[in-house]
C-alpha cells in the first residue's frame, strides 16, 4: 500500500504540472496566458484574455487533473487522509508544474476536481459558497478566498478525517491569492464579473 500511494503522489503532481491554461492556448492559438491579463496561467485569467469557452475548456482540464489521481486511488483502496494528500500534490502540481518552468496557476480548479471524488457533499457547499461570493462581490478572487477559508469546516462537517489535508490545502491556496489580497486593499483588482449599470 505504501508503494500504491507514493506511485500516486508522483503521479498526482506529473498531472497537475499539466497547465490546462498553456496547453489549451497552445491548441487553440490563443495569446499565452503567463504573458497576458494578470500573467496567471488559470481559467479566469483564460475568461479575461480569450473568453468563456476557452476557459470553460481549460476550467473542465484542470478540474479532471485534480480529480482523476484522487479517483484511481480511491479505487486502489488509499484511505481517505491520503487521498487528500495526494490532492494537495495534484494541486502542487498545478501551482509549481515541472512542465512549465515551475509556474503555475492558483490551484482552485484542481483542488475543486480532487475534493470532488471523495466528497460531494462538502464539494457542493463549496460551489455554492463559490458562486454566492462570486455573485456578491463579483471577484473571483475574493469567492477562492472566502470558500477556502469555509472549505475546513464543511470537511469537518461531513469527512472530519480530511480535515488535516484540507486545511493544508486551503493554507496554500490562501498563500497563493496573497498578491490578490494586496490588489483588493488598494482598490485595484480587477472583477470577474460586472454588472452593467441600468
Amino acid at each position: 500500500m505504501t508503494l500504491y500511494i507514493v506511485m500516486m503522489i508522483i503521479i498526482a503532481y506529473l498531472c497537475g504540472s499539466l497547465s490546462g491554461a498553456m496547453i489549451i492556448s497552445r491548441i487553440m492559438h490563443l495569446p499565452n496566458p503567463s504573458e497576458c491579463g494578470s500573467h496567471n496561467p488559470g481559467a479566469t485569467n483564460v475568461f479575461r484574455i480569450n473568453g468563456k469557452l476557452p476557459a470553460l475548456i481549460v476550467l473542465i482540464f484542470d478540474m479532471l487533473k485534480g480529480a482523476i489521481p484522487v479517483y484511481i486511488a480511491y479505487r486502489l483502496g488509499i484511505t481517505s487522509f491520503f487521498l487528500g494528500i495526494i490532492g494537495i500534490a495534484a494541486c502542487l502540481g498545478h501551482i509549481f508544474p515541472c512542465f512549465f518552468h515551475f509556474r503555475g496557476g492558483k490551484g482552485v480548479a484542481t483542488a475543486l476536481g480532487m475534493m470532488m471524488p471523495i466528497g460531494v457533499d462538502f464539494s457542493g457547499c463549496f460551489i455554492l459558497t463559490w458562486l454566492l461570493a462570486l455573485l456578491i462581490t463579483g471577484y473571483s478572487s475574493v469567492a477562492a478566498i472566502v470558500s477556502f477559508l469555509c472549505a475546513p469546516f464543511y470537511v469537518w462537517l461531513f469527512k472530519p478525517e480530511l480535515t488535516l489535508p484540507v486545511t493544508m490545502l486551503s493554507c496554500l491556496i490562501i498563500i497563493r491569492h496573497s498578491s490578490n489580497i494586496m490588489r483588493l486593499l488598494k482598490g485595484e483588482e480587477p472583477k470577474s464579473l460586472n454588472r452593467k449599470k441600468a
